[in-house]
């Protein structure tokens, strides 16, 4: 136990990183069983246990190895060229989401973070089925300025990629590669900005392989699942946990 206890961050306890273990696997599962939402659960689970400065990064290193491990098996279909012009558009996003992120007050990341939940819940999907080389590099400057406040943009950037209209094979991997670039441009900020990733190293790890084992049982489960009433009640459960969020980025930015 003590050897356990050990590769934790600090302030961390054991049993809440046994749940954010078993959350990684869920996150995974949802994500591999039911098409999304899996990354925007774990976000929301983890502003339970980490603080808020914390969330963003870290979820940025699992996602990442989530992301590559679905990269590596569909290789082949990758489309190149629009990765391209995704990854020259998230420069730029990024560049100037960092110039934001030093100067953004206390609770503010909170309320975007909880912004953001709920919209992923009850917002709109947006329609970007008109793909254009403009379209690629402008969606990937916003998606790589958003991820940074709001962690979670895979499905903005899914919206993005269904408008070139590719095959199932080329669609997963191209967003698997887009979705590594972005996190890594989200983890390059973050790291230039004095993130310390080190003491969290085991503890990803962790999270990673435990998204792994997700990722496989929901795939032998994806035949088998109904998914309306799941839906339904993680719909609930994000909103409850997203206004969480938005209470506590009021006090601090009202001062309560």
């Amino acid at each position: 136990m003590e050897i356990w206890t050990s590769l934790l961050p600090q302030d961390l306890p054991a049993w809440g990183a046994g749940l954010l273990l078993l959350a990684s696997l869920a996150a995974s599962f949802v994500t591999a069983a039911f098409g999304a939402g899996g990354g925007v659960v774990l976000l929301a689970v983890m502003t339970l246990f980490l603080p808020v400065a914390a969330v963003i990064p870290l979820h940025g290193v699992i996602q990442a190895g989530s992301n590559a491990g679905r990269t590596a098996l569909t290789w082949s279909g990758i489309r190149w060229p629009v990765v391209a012009l995704f990854s020259a558009g998230g420069v730029l996003g990024a560049a100037a989401g960092s110039r934001v992120l030093v100067d953004l007050p206390g609770g503010w990341m909170e309320l975007a973070l909880g912004a953001f939940i709920l919209w992923s819940c009850w917002g709109p999907t947006p329609d970007l089925r008109r793909g254009s080389r403009g379209r690629l590099a402008l969606g990937g400057a916003a998606t790589s300025l958003a991820t940074l406040f709001v962690g979670a943009t895979g499905p903005l950037v899914a919206a993005l990629l269904r408008s070139l209209a590719l095959d199932r094979r080329s669609h997963v991997g191209t967003f698997s590669a887009c979705m590594v670039i972005q996190h890594g441009f989200k983890l390059v900020v973050y790291g230039g900005l004095g993130f310390a990733f080190g003491p969290y190293l085991p503890f990803l790890a962790g999270m990673i392989t435990a998204g792994l084992a997700g990722t496989y049982l929901g795939r032998m489960a994806l035949e088998h699942l109904s998914d309306r009433g799941f839906h339904r009640a993680l719909t609930v459960l994000l909103t409850l946990l997203a206004l969480r969020l938005c209470y506590t980025g009021l006090t601090a930015v009202a001062g309560w």
